[in-house]
């Protein structure tokens, strides 16, 4: 997990959600804004037609989180964002079938590197 401070509200969400554009690859959405923080924020979802249960959507909530605390440094340019990961509905996440695990972080990855 990471730190709260590292987290976005509900409502931040919503205002990411609303007035950015999206990058897309296979599985997994991202939106992004720029923040007063002084550092990077994130916040995933993970809707219920993706996942069969809460235990495999904490699942992979918990390997996002991982993910971006092993590939995300803290941006040179002093132009901290707000991130929003979205999972799309067509994805289906099973943390029993290693082909979904791998695919999840397959998507992540790109995204990331696209973002940088």
């Amino acid at each position: 997990m990471i730190a709260k401070k590292f987290r976005l509200t509900e409502r931040e969400v919503k205002k990411v959600l609303q007035k950015w554009k999206p990058f897309f690859s296979y599985g997994v959405v991202v939106n992004f804004s720029r923040n007063t923080s002084w550092y990077d924020r994130f916040w995933i979802v993970i809707g219920w037609k993706s996942v069969n249960t809460n235990v495999t959507r904490v699942f992979f909530r918990r390997r996002f989180y991982d993910v971006i605390m092993k590939l995300f440094t803290l941006n040179p340019k002093n132009m901290w964002k707000d991130y929003v990961f979205v999972v799309k509905k067509q994805t289906k996440l099973d943390r029993k079938d290693w082909e979904a695990i791998k695919l999840f972080d397959k998507d992540l990855n790109f995204l990331i590197k696209k973002l940088k």
